[in-house]
């Protein structure tokens, strides 16, 4: 209602109806406009109560309504004939009503029942200027809510109580909101309830709700809208956000967008295009393509040129082949090699090769060498060398590749017969066999010596042992009784090495008879004195273990989740300890709302699931990029817990060198785990990558915030068990903080993680742990100390892999007979030093964490010691860590026992095909001597100069060169 529209008579009711009630006049605004108005002036009459009610207003879809009163007021003070009771004041009324019912007497004339609004005053009040004489007519507007409105409309009153005064305008509306285009949604008119309303849009053409929720906005109070508020919408594959975000189009020819979201179109990659609109991939051109692993982001490439100039190295029964890569690599990085054989003989043809043996297998191949072995005497071999990549099976086309013929030109000894038992005992085999029969073939010549392998028959995953010999027998000692084992023996002659024999199966006694008797004398008299001696040993571990609990440092502790009573340090508990799981969660881990957080890309997969990096925003803080684990689909109730173990673990953890959890989300599918991200990923690759980028004082900060947080983690009492450089992860700022928390790390076949078996049972990363952990599975604080040392080896040699290619057995062997790694290229002494303390065979003697940190503040504190390396200091020697109980080379007869002895016995076919087959010419080695022969190692040509001082001495060996990667 709007009384300024109106060109007639208004016809409001009075009450009552006597004169010098409320009057309709016609006036002018003051904008001059006509205007219908009611007046009235009984300021000079006590007693007054006169009404004045509008017609029936009809509410609408409002529920509530605005009144806007536009008045004038004239001052008492300057009417001459006003008496004590007059006003400058009026009521506003309101009555609800579902028709138009009012009539002269009803709804009656009094407060109740109407709904009073409000008194009004007149913010400006207008005095007259002389008697009988108008002054400035100046109006007042004032503006009331009235509400909550339930009926179908209403009726407004106006009650004058003695007061000289005009209604000039009366306006009733309500507010409402406009259909607006906002956020890539399109949200309809909206009435303004209260403080605040709800409404939802739907998402414009060509775009789609993000997180499966419809676009929602708020309407205000003054039918303004808010920010969007939940569930915005994105554009679809193909489509990007335009004007402002409020329409969604297509992308034009030539580029593209793949997936659903606030990406904008991109071009097409290289070798790629787009001929139409709304792209959500770019085809390959012809003769590109992308392999089935390529995202459509990718560039599209081609398959390799062939390999080239393949050299051949003939060595009897045995060639080398090695070529140069291919001119063209196709645009990839996944190059690899395949060689394929075929023997051909004169009238028969060409055929594919049996019988040979490869090093490595033929398939798969990314170094460019193979070694064929078991070649046949006087037989064509045509080898073919193929440069394949990820399209080479998409090309449709045969791979390139480059063919070589390779003739044999000597006969190889005939097969070994007749393996026998000659002696059996509970460790030992001797045996013996029938040599080749005469007559031998031409060319082929004297047997130099035999090779014996043997193995477990009935083990899994047996070691495979190898024996020489130069006669027709051997003994095989150091075996496990009551084991059969499995025998091959091959010949030798300056043709090279024969085929292997068949199988021969011998077995070891369980015991040995001569010692049979007597031991069954002594079962009887044994059993009682053990019955005596476990209950002594449980007497004392009892007492050691009370002692134990009562003095022991959370530092030392063996096993996580202890509880020291009465120590002032809070301590980690252990979440297994729990009846319910789920309770430990609650516990330690912030449950987080699903829609605080927005994934955005997956960056890599876990144990249980994906893991991806996304945005976390809770309201009232400042959105952060996060990490997000998420367990897969398909789990089980146990695979849960463990997965969220992990958090229950994290979370009872706060300090700066520790990964920060944010949070778990377990009320929606699926389970996320929330952390920091780290930026920079896992040390150990991102040193690979920044290879020789940071100096000393730098790696060793590095390695004081790792220090920090393991020392933050032994005050707690949680042992880690798996501190490795993989298991610290780096932010931008080069902040190392260490991770991995779960409980659980069963590693499958084939991963890049070498673990152990231990007998009894799990895994174990040999290369990072304590030599106690290995062999009894004891787990403390100082085995961390052990692993810490490992990474510091790690960080000082930018990420190289511990014992490089050694395998976990030799590792094992290798630490047991006190072998240690050497100083990495250019590492500080102290540091290296450092190291060797972490590796203390005594577990009591190795450093502490906090030790630790003190050590690497004085280093921080005095950089110019980090400037004294392993090679400077005086004193030192090339191999300060090599095994001193390596015997003189005097008392070895060949080359091979020798390597053998320095562990180095994998490469005596090397040493052999070069020509060093006598210490004299072993003493004219080179470094480049090692190289040809394939020794690329730094550790591995270390060790065998090294050990040449024995042999020669230490001031005409040749310098050990740094490594060659």
């Amino acid at each position: 209602m709007n009384t300024k529209l109106e060109t007639s008579d208004l016809r409001w009711t009075t009450f009552p109806k006597i004169d010098g009630q409320w009057d309709e006049t016609s006036g002018l605004d003051e904008e001059q406009t006509p205007v219908r108005t009611y007046e009235i002036c009984n300021a000079h009459l006590p007693g007054q109560n006169n009404w004045l009610r509008t017609n029936y207003i009809r509410r609408g879809p409002a529920h509530h309504a605005y009144v806007e009163i536009t008045f004038t007021m004239i001052e008492c003070a300057s009417i001459s004939r006003a008496g004590r009771t007059c006003k400058e004041t009026f009521n506003l009324y309101y009555y609800q009503a579902n028709s138009d019912l009012a009539n002269e007497h009803f709804p009656p004339w009094m407060e109740n029942p109407w709904v009073k609004v409000d008194t009004l005053a007149a913010d400006t009040l207008v005095r007259l200027s002389g008697r009988g004489s108008g002054g400035s007519m100046r109006s007042n507007v004032k503006t009331l809510r009235l509400g909550p409105l339930k009926s179908a409309g209403f009726y407004l009153a106006f009650q004058d109580q003695g007061a000289c005064m005009a209604v000039l305008a009366v306006r009733v509306f309500y507010r409402l909101c406009p259909a607006v285009v906002a956020s890539l949604a399109t949200f309809p008119e909206t009435v303004a309830e209260g403080l605040v309303v709800s409404a939802e849009g739907s998402c414009v053409e060509g775009a789609e709700g993000s997180l499966g929720r419809r676009p929602t906005m708020y309407c205000r109070e003054d039918g303004e809208w808010a920010k969007p508020a939940a569930g915005e919408c994105v554009c679809t594959a193909g489509r990007e956000e335009k004007d402002g975000r409020t329409k969604c189009t297509v992308c034009p020819p030539g580029t593209f967008k793949p997936n659903t979201g606030e990406a904008l179109c991109q071009p097409c990659p290289a070798n790629s295009q787009s001929t139409t609109s709304g792209a959500t991939v770019c085809n390959c051109k012809l003769g590109y393509f992308r392999a089935p692993s390529d995202p459509v982001t990718a560039s599209c490439t081609k398959p390799p040129s062939a390999p080239r100039s393949i050299v051949p190295h003939v060595n009897g029964s045995m060639v080398d082949l090695e070529w140069s890569e291919p001119l063209d690599a196709g645009g990839r990085s996944d190059l690899y090699y395949e060689v394929q054989c075929s023997e051909c003989a004169s009238g028969v043809g060409c055929v594919p090769c049996t019988g040979l043996s490869f090093s490595p297998r033929p398939q798969k191949l990314t170094e460019r060498r193979i070694r064929a072995s078991m070649l046949r005497p006087r037989v064509t071999y045509t080898f073919r060398v193929l440069a394949l990549n990820g399209v080479s099976d998409r090309s449709g086309t045969s791979a390139s590749g480059e063919e070589l013929n390779v003739t044999t030109d000597r006969d190889l000894p005939l097969l070994v017969n007749g393996i026998q038992q000659a002696a059996v005992s509970q460790s030992s085999l001797t045996l013996r066999w029938t040599p080749p029969l005469p007559p031998l073939a031409p060319n082929t010549g004297n047997i130099l010596d035999y090779e014996v392998k043997y193995y477990e028959k009935d083990n899994e995953k047996p070691l495979i042992m190898f024996l020489k010999t130069n006669r027709s027998e051997a003994i095989l000692d150091g075996l496990v009784r009551g084991t059969t084992y499995v025998v091959q023996v091959r010949a030798r002659t300056e043709a090279g090495y024969g085929a292997f024999s068949g199988d021969a199966l011998f077995r070891t006694l369980l015991q040995d008879p001569v010692k049979a008797q007597p031991q069954v004398e002594l079962i009887a008299g044994t059993a009682g004195v053990g019955a005596i001696l476990v209950i002594v040993v449980i007497v004392i571990a009892v007492v050691c273990v009370r002692k134990h609990g009562s003095h022991k440092e959370p530092e030392y502790c063996d096993k996580p989740g202890q509880y020291l009573i009465g120590h002032s340090t809070k301590l980690y508990i252990d979440p297994f300890t729990y009846e319910d799981p789920n309770e430990a969660v609650r516990e330690f881990a912030k449950e987080i709302d699903v829609s605080y957080v927005k994934i955005e890309e997956v960056i890599g997969a876990g144990e249980f699931g994906e893991v991806c990096r996304g945005r976390l925003k809770v309201p009232g803080k400042k959105e952060n990029y996060v990490a997000i684990k998420t367990l897969k689909g398909g789990y089980t109730e146990r695979q849960r817990r463990e997965f969220l173990s992990e958090a229950s673990i994290m979370g009872q953890f706060h300090h700066p060198n520790i990964i920060h959890l944010e949070g778990v989300i377990t009320n929606n599918c699926p389970v996320m785990i929330i952390t920091e991200y780290m930026e920079n990923g896992a040390l150990d690759s991102f040193l690979r990558a920044n290879d020789g980028q940071f100096t000393p004082i730098q790696l060793v900060g590095m390695l004081r915030g790792i220090a920090s947080g393991m020392r933050y983690l032994a005050e707690m009492n949680y042992v880690h068990r798996d501190l490795a450089a993989r298991n610290i992860l780096v932010n931008s700022n080069l902040v190392c903080k260490v991770s991995d928390f779960g409980l659980s790390r069963f590693l499958q076949e084939g991963s890049t993680d070498p673990t152990y078996t231990s007998c009894l049972g799990g895994k174990i990363p040999i290369r990072w742990t304590a030599p106690e952990a290995i062999a009894f599975r004891k787990f403390t604080s100082a085995s961390d100390v052990w692993g810490y040392g490992i990474v510091m080896w790690e960080v000082m040699s930018f990420g190289e892999r511990p014992y490089w290619d050694m395998s976990n057995q030799d590792v094992i062997n290798a630490i047991e007979q006190d072998y240690r790694l050497p100083a990495p290229p250019d590492c500080p002494s102290a540091l290296h030093q450092l190291m060797l303390d972490c590796w203390q065979r005594d577990r009591a003697a190795r450093p502490r964490f906090s030790e630790i940190v003190s050590a690497l503040d004085k280093l921080i504190r005095n950089p110019a010691s980090l400037k004294i390396t392993a090679r400077e200091q005086p004193g030192s020697s090339q191999q300060p860590l090599l095994d001193q109980r390596t015997p003189h080379y005097s008392s070895f007869s060949t080359v091979g026992e020798w390597l053998q002895a320095i562990k180095m016995g994998r490469y005596e076919e090397g040493f052999r095909n070069a020509g060093f087959t006598t210490f004299s010419r072993v003493r004219q080695i080179t470094t480049e001597d090692l190289l040809r022969m394939g020794i690329t190692l730094a550790g591995h040509q270390k060790k065998i100069l090294s050990s040449l001082q024995q042999i020669i001495p230490p001031e005409k060996l040749p310098p050990v060169s740094a490594p060659c990667y």
